[in-house]
Order: structure tokens, then sequence, then C-alpha cells
């Protein structure tokens, strides 16, 4: 069993928010055919939320490009797909949450309650949803207002998901922590844009998005590795994680877990692959736990 900010865990892969995500039905289906050891759910918000225009997602070379703008049935809607997947998953289901401000982070905290969600993730992350997500994960004090209002109407662990995109994500980092979060998500995906060739236009309907996959894995390293430098509190890293060798890079980074996104598309067992892949490799190295390896990389400067 592996415990992070007190959810008991069976392994440490996690399901990414905004994959899979959006029914109980579909949690299910990775916690017990994928074999996540915890799932989190689309990002809910305040208010239903249709996203941007097709297309909002288009697959590169390097990974893929998303601009989905949020699209949600807002919490009153979703209590019912949390509970579906709190009674049959069996793991942890940690409710991915965002609002415009603090006060609305709050009011959907409070209303997913009912569902009981075992955490919850705060998304001040997402490059491509105007007035939400990186418009206040840029700002510290921000940030922190954020994660203080939530601390403030539940007791369950707040987790928070960082953006890449700012200068320095160590102080965000902090902000999060100062503001009473469990621990903090690194990273959310990088801004990017796509432009057809033939007819001069981006290819997304937003015009730009968030690019995730194989490409910004080495970015989150470097953020993971940064934050587990300046936090006290674990970092659950994200980012490009598509095999057990991705998951055990990312955890000598200093990851405490990872979680796994575009790497689902391929295929929903990634996460027992991945969990296979960690215990054959501490069999091999002779470690006792994956906890053993958190954050070695440190040791090596």
């Amino acid at each position: 069993m592996y415990t992070l900010t007190g959810l008991e865990m069976k392994n440490p892969t996690i399901l990414a928010a905004g994959v899979l995500g959006t029914t109980g039905a579909s949690l299910c289906r990775v916690a017990r055919e994928g074999g996540a050891g915890a799932v989190v759910t689309k990002s809910i918000g305040p208010e239903p939320k249709y996203g941007h225009p097709n297309p909002s997602m288009v697959k590169l070379d390097c990974g893929f490009l998303n601009a989905m703008g949020l699209p949600n049935p807002s919490y009153a809607e979703f209590v019912q797909e949390l509970e579906i997947a709190k009674k049959d998953s069996g793991v942890p289901v940690i409710a991915s949450i965002f609002g415009g401000n603090s006060g609305e982070f709050a009011e959907v905290a409070q209303g997913l309650l009912p569902g009981q969600p075992d955490a919850f993730e705060l998304n001040v992350s997402c490059p491509h949803a105007e007035g939400y997500g990186a418009a206040i994960g840029s700002n510290p004090c921000l940030v922190e207002a954020v994660t203080a209002a939530v601390k403030e109407v539940t007791d369950l662990p707040v987790w928070v998901k960082l953006t890449p995109n700012v200068a320095d994500i160590t102080a965000i980092g902090k902000a999060a922590e100062a503001g009473g979060a469990d621990a903090v998500v690194a990273i959310n995906t990088v801004k990017g844009m796509a432009i057809d060739i033939e007819s001069g236009y981006p290819v997304l309907g937003n015009r730009s998005g968030g690019l995730s996959g194989a490409a910004v894995k080495p970015v989150a390293v470097k953020c993971v590795y940064d934050l587990y430098a300046a936090l006290e509190i674990p970092v659950v890293g994200v980012g490009g994680v598509a095999s057990w060798e991705d998951a055990v890079e990312m955890m000598m980074a200093g990851a405490a877990a990872v979680q796994v996104g575009s790497a689902v598309y391929d295929r929903t067992d990634v996460f027992s692959e991945i969990s296979s892949g960690i215990e054959a490799f501490l069999q091999r190295k002779g470690y006792s736990d994956a906890r053993d390896f958190v954050g070695l990389a440190h040791e090596a400067v």
C-alpha cells in the first residue's frame, strides 16, 4: 500500500485530470481495468461550461495540443458521477475543481462534498481558459488565497496543480504551501500552437492551447526537481509519463507519485504496466519501497 497525504493507494500511479474523468463509469474503468492507484476527475466549475469550439485537440509527433476550455456540467450535476466513482472504483477519487476567484473555488468544493471525494485538486494552471486556471495560477497571492479558501471549507487533503508557464514555479508552489496545500501537482500543459500551412490558419478552434505528452517531460522533471528542493509538502509529478522508466525518473527528481494523462489515449492499462515496472526495478536495485528513491537525484549533487 502506498500512502500520500493520507490517501491509501495500491501503487503510486494516478489518472491525471481531464482524461477519462468526465463520468463515474470512465473513472471506474481506469481504476479497475487500467490499474490506477487513484483517479482525478475532469475539472469541475461553478457553472456549466461548454468549452472552446472544435477542433479542440490535435495529435502531434511529440504529443497532443488541446484547447478544451474546461467544459463541464458544473458541480451541481457532477455530484452523481462522483458518487458512482466513489462507490465502484475501489481507489481514492480526487475531485479537480476550478473557479474564477477564491469564493468560487470554495463554493465548488462545498458543492462536491456530498459526493464524498477523497481529496481536491485545485486547477490553477489550465493555459487556455480565459479568467480561470493559469490566470489565477500565475499570481502567488491569488494561489495562496484560493488554497486557503478551500482549506477553510474542508478537512480533506488539498492538492494544487501548478502551471509551468511562469518565470519561477517555486514561487507559486510556496504560495500554495503557505495557503495550506497538502501537496502540489506539477505540471499542467505548456502553451503551444499549430498552424495549417495550406490555409495559414491555426489548427485549434481557440488558436492556441496546451502541449502535453512526451515533449513536456523534461520540463516537468525540472519543475518537480525544483519544487522538491523548495517545498516541505509532497510533489506529484505529471507530464509525459508513459512508461515505468518515465515514472522512476520523475520520482528520482522528487515526485512522491506520478499522474498519467496523454499515454492513456494509447492504452488504459498503462498504470498496471508502470506499477509492474517499478516493482521489478525495486527488486533489481534492492529497494524495499518506491519511496526509497524519491528525490535520489538531489543526493547526486
